[in-house]
């Protein structure tokens, strides 16, 4: 099978402009501030049901990946083959991605909140995941912690979220390299405390996270993997993945939702722009970038997650905040589920009421990846011919990662985006000045 052009030059469309459509909301969004109560009202019809039935799916999916102790999620789940056939076995724990399934279940109803589970609702899962957080060495997972216990666990202030939110303060006070992925995690968990209340140890976090993001932002648009760029080393200090695009759309989105910020409003325009510029000709979107020149290092592996929930999360987000429209960008990346280019087989498994994780390279270690890294390291946009030939996108992942079908229902099913001002909170308990 050939495979499909991987975009390295933007195309030429641009974000539709905001006048009204047909699909039920402007494209700006609702009023800023405001959320629709079924983000998947404004796809087509069509596109409508397919997010509504992965949704469903993500639900009927998630028990295989609890740890019955301690109650959490797994690592991945991965289908095995055997003698009577394939099974599914969960393996590992990650804390990271209770948090996120803790912010997806806290848009369903609560009884599909405890099937999702087995016993617990959102908000008691994300108690746990704030417990189990302030011994946590990972700075992502403390910062999801964070959020996922002011959105989804809905109680502020409380001892623990309140020593989560002082290791996040310290960590931006002490000045050493963070994960780009980590700081727009902190911005976006500060403003979810904030809509409880004044707070000037979140107000603290929201500005030093701030500052890092647009300082390291590309001249493109691009962010790379970490901050300061130059603490990757030189091979790699070029480089952002998917992932380091999408959460600081997200989080500088929602900071220009929650208050005058015109900067951050700005630069997730930029970075927004970029990737949907360079989105594959079937929707795929890459997977590496480089934030020198705005291009694609590498674009394999396609990643089902970014298809179905990390895309279409933050660039509705960014919609809703006033940005610019992108959700042709969105539906293109979702039909790529079903009509994906590269390999014959479904991705969507109604049998085990997965998703398969992703469509990658018929590689050893890595090697496309790390060989992409370095050349265009030595010289931007450098390409060593033959190789795609070589190592051509063909191999499916049979694992899913409860993380995905986490991000998948909040992408489509949240309603807590909200300003502080379209919120009815009580005001939070003044805690004192950061030191």
């Amino acid at each position: 099978m050939p495979q499909p052009p991987i975009s390295t030059t933007p195309q030429t469309s641009a974000p539709q402009s905001p006048t009204t459509t047909d699909r039920g909301l402007p494209p700006g969004g609702a009023a800023q501030g405001a959320a629709p109560p079924d983000r998947a009202s404004v796809l087509a019809a069509a596109r409508r049901a397919r997010v509504d039935a992965l949704v469903a799916l993500a639900v009927r999916g998630l028990p295989a990946a609890v740890v019955p102790a301690p109650g959490l999620f797994a690592q991945t789940v991965r289908a095995v083959r055997g003698d009577a056939g394939v099974t599914l076995r969960a393996e590992g724990s990650n804390l990271r991605y209770a948090a996120i399934v803790a912010l997806g279940l806290a848009g369903l109803p609560p009884a599909e909140q405890r099937a999702a589970h087995g016993s617990l609702t959102a908000a008691e899962l994300a108690g746990q995941v704030v417990e189990r957080a302030a011994a946590h060495r990972d700075p992502g997972a403390v910062a999801l912690a964070a959020w996922a216990g002011a959105e989804a666990g809905g109680a502020w202030p409380t001892d623990g979220l309140g020593r989560l939110l002082e290791r996040l303060h310290r960590l931006l006070d002490a000045g050493g390299p963070l994960p780009t992925v980590d700081t727009a995690w902190m911005l976006t968990a500060a403003l979810a405390i904030e809509r409880h209340g004044p707070d000037p140890v979140a107000a603290a976090v929201r500005a030093a996270a701030r500052e890092r993001l647009l300082a390291a932002q590309g001249p493109q648009g691009i962010f790379p993997h970490a901050l300061p760029a130059a603490s990757q080393g030189r091979l790699r200090a070029h480089v952002g993945c998917f992932a380091d695009q999408v959460y600081p759309i997200q989080a500088l989105a929602r900071l220009a939702a929650a208050m005058p910020d015109e900067e951050a409003l700005a630069a997730a325009n930029r970075c927004a722009a970029r990737i949907c510029a360079l989105q594959g000709v079937a929707g795929q979107w890459w997977w590496h970038y480089d934030a020198r020149t705005g291009d694609v290092v590498e674009g394999y592996p396609v990643y089902s997650v970014h298809q179905h929930a990390m895309g279409p999360m933050a660039l509705l987000d960014l919609r809703e905040a006033g940005g610019d429209d992108h959700l042709a960008s969105v539906e293109r990346g979702l039909d790529w589920l079903d009509a994906h280019p590269e390999v014959l087989e479904d991705l969507v498994s109604e049998r085990h009421a997965l998703v398969w994780r992703k469509v990658g390279r018929r590689e050893l270690a890595k090697a496309m990846r790390k060989i992409a890294a370095a050349t265009t390291a030595v010289a931007p946009r450098l390409r060593l011919p033959g190789l795609a030939r070589l190592m051509p996108p063909s191999v499916v992942d049979h694992e899913c990662r409860p993380y995905e079908l986490g991000w998948l229902v909040y992408a489509w099913r949240s309603t807590d985006r909200r300003s502080p001002d379209a919120r009815t909170s009580e005001p939070a308990t003044p805690r004192p000045e950061p030191r």
